[in-house]
């Protein structure tokens, strides 16, 4: 698996920074956001370095699958709302442009009563 010395996320998925998590497999890990935007703020991040959606292939379809199948069930475990009040946001940044703060793939989830405050990056 790839991975990126340099990389903060790198880092927290190969737990050399601590994290408050919410979920871990194989492939992918999931923590709270430090800079929380919502009652609900989460990433689901890639174990594998892939610095932003923009550079995904074919070969990361399963993975990229995983990831957005995961977040409505990780959502309503942090405590996302159901039904029509409810539900929930996922966000995917890519680039500096695209609002993007660490250049490694990650997936924003975020829930509970609006107004929130900012998208998260």
């Amino acid at each position: 698996m790839h991975t990126d010395p340099n990389c903060l996320f790198c880092k927290i998925a190969a737990g050399q920074i601590p994290c408050k998590k919410v979920y871990e497999d194989d492939e992918v890990i999931a923590f709270h956001d430090i800079h929380p935007a919502a009652p609900v703020h989460f990433m689901i991040v890639p174990k594998k370095h892939i610095e932003s959606l923009a550079f995904t292939h074919a070969q990361h379809e399963l993975l990229l699958g995983r990831i957005l199948l995961l977040a409505p069930r990780l959502a309503k475990e942090q405590g996302a709302r159901e039904g029509t009040e409810g539900g929930f946001r996922v966000v995917i940044n890519n680039g500096r442009d695209g609002g993007q703060e660490v250049l490694h793939l990650h997936v924003h989830v975020l829930a509970g009563p609006r107004p929130w405050t900012r998208l998260g990056g």
